[in-house]
């Protein structure tokens, strides 16, 4: 905990975090306004979420860099909770799932992120590059040639800008230019503060006004622990994309905890939960944010620019945003993923392809990520099922035969280790040695008692040799070849 509060990870990009963090804060209006929408409250719950959110995580995050705030993939969840009962239950789940996510954070919940294959990663961040350039297109619905040509030069001086200077992130730039030129000429277009309202008043400190009962946890419990899993899923991936963009590491059990800190400090001053933004996230790195200071930047400003500047804010036009959102789109994106997609294996492909169409079809972050994350599974188990070998050698006598059994026996690989023993053959004595393999299983048990037990019933003698000690522990404890009994335990497996 103590590199947190050191002045490398504060201090060592001070004018870089304070630019990026104001392009970040700006950004971060209109998705927090949508993204309450989407959740069915009002436009504050979304924006004093993303100020708490981001301020938090700044102090005691895993991710220096990252920027947190309300999201729309937790947002999804929350509607029908809303719906049903209200913004008091909300605050509530809020508190809960921040609670959860402190408990994932305690047992390490973060670390086991590295059992995300390479090809849901990489249809992870593609799916989100997606659903963040469809989040643009309604901008675009029933709108002027002169909300094209806003865009249009929004992205020239993004794209344009860093060939002449980085002194100033040119996302900010593209910004400030954009809103001066919709005032000066007095263009009607639509702007952030056609989004809706945005709050007047400093959030205060409240406790969700519901009752302290085990029906109220059966209510809240059942959207909280969804949430948690979904905040911590893109929290830890987005921490792996800043990652890999910064070339350097981040801790993740601790950026769980400190999201559940954070939602519920959220949740008891009228915000909805949180988690991990790429899309901010990556604006941020672009723009040359670093330290911790760009996150508090982000979350300070945000405050400040929906309190102090309030009526500037709310005439900045949603096209200059929308320029700097397709931008984060377009350099999320893994364009390696199409150029080289045929180099890679066929197997990461189709986990790759199938991550981004789950997870654009459902807007469902953590099933696009499961589902992509179960095939690969399935893959895998495959290909070592494959690798099973079984070797037989008749002695000279022609009565004993010895099968050497070589690879990873479990539930998949049991139909391949059953198809290699002729149980027709005239012999006397079975040796089967089994020092190059391994049972992991109550499945590779099973498929061992058969095949000593179809021997035995036809007489002839079975010997097992070879077992290294784990497997002949699981052996021990599970198999019933040996036992007086074992042909009716067999049938009533």
């Amino acid at each position: 905990m103590s590199e947190i509060f050191t002045k490398k990870v504060w201090f060592s990009n001070v004018k870089n975090d304070l630019l990026s963090g104001t392009v970040v804060a700006l950004a971060l209006i209109p998705e927090a306004i949508a993204f309450s929408i989407i959740a069915g409250v009002d436009p504050q719950v979304g924006l004093y979420a993303s100020f708490f959110i981001a301020t938090i995580t700044a102090f005691i995050g895993g991710r220096p860099g990252m920027i947190s705030a309300a999201t729309g993939g937790m947002a999804l969840l929350m509607t029908t909770l809303v719906k049903d009962h209200g913004l008091q239950y909300l605050l509530a789940t809020t508190v809960l799932t921040g609670i959860l996510q402190i408990i994932w954070g305690w047992i390490k919940l973060g670390t086991q992120i590295r059992f995300v294959p390479r090809g849901v990663m990489i249809g992870f961040v593609n799916a989100l590059a997606i659903l963040i350039f469809n989040a643009q297109l309604p901008q675009f619905e029933g709108a002027t040639w002169v909300v094209y040509g806003m865009v249009v030069v929004g992205l020239g001086i993004i794209y344009g800008l860093p060939r002449l200077t980085t002194v100033v992130p040119s996302p900010l730039v593209a910004i400030i230019i954009l809103t001066i030129v919709s005032l000066v000429t007095g263009v009607q277009v639509p702007t952030v503060g056609d989004m809706g309202d945005l709050p007047t008043t400093f959030p205060t400190f409240l406790l969700p006004e519901i009752p302290l009962n085990f029906e109220t946890l059966q209510i809240i419990l059942p959207y909280a622990l969804p949430l948690s899993l979904v905040g911590l899923l893109q929290s830890c991936l987005t921490a792996n994309v800043i990652d890999d963009l910064t070339d350097t590491s981040s801790n993740k059990n601790q950026e769980v905890i400190a999201q559940g800190t954070a939602n519920i400090v959220t949740g008891f001053f009228g915000g909805m939960a949180g988690s991990a933004m790429i899309g901010q996230s990556v604006i941020n790195i672009r723009s040359g944010g670093r330290a911790r200071l760009s996150t508090l930047s982000a979350g300070i400003f945000l405050l400040i620019f929906i309190l102090v500047f309030e009526n500037w804010v709310a005439r900045i036009p949603m096209a200059a945003l929308v320029a700097v959102m397709i931008m984060v789109s377009i350099s999320t994106f893994s364009w390696n993923s199409i150029r080289n997609i045929r180099k890679f294996p066929k197997n990461e492909t189709t986990v790759m392809i199938t991550t981004v169409l789950i997870t654009v079809i459902t807007r469902n972050l953590a099933m696009g990520v499961i589902i992509g994350v179960a095939m690969s599974a399935i893959f895998f188990s495959r290909k070592i099922a494959a690798l099973i070998f079984v070797d037989s050698l008749l002695k000279e006598n022609g009565t004993e035969r010895v099968y050497s059994v070589n690879g990873q026996i479990f539930f998949v690989s049991i139909d391949n280790f059953l198809s290699a023993f002729d149980f027709r053959e005239k012999v006397q004595k079975v040796t089967i040695d089994l020092t190059h393999a391994h049972l992991w299983d109550h499945s590779a048990v099973d498929a061992v008692d058969k095949v000593v037990l179809r021997f035995r019933k036809r007489d002839v003698q079975v010997d097992l040799i070879g077992l290294n000690q784990a497997s002949a522990t699981l052996l021990e404890r599970l198999a019933v070849h040996d036992k007086p009994d074992a042909l009716e335990q067999m049938a009533n497996h």
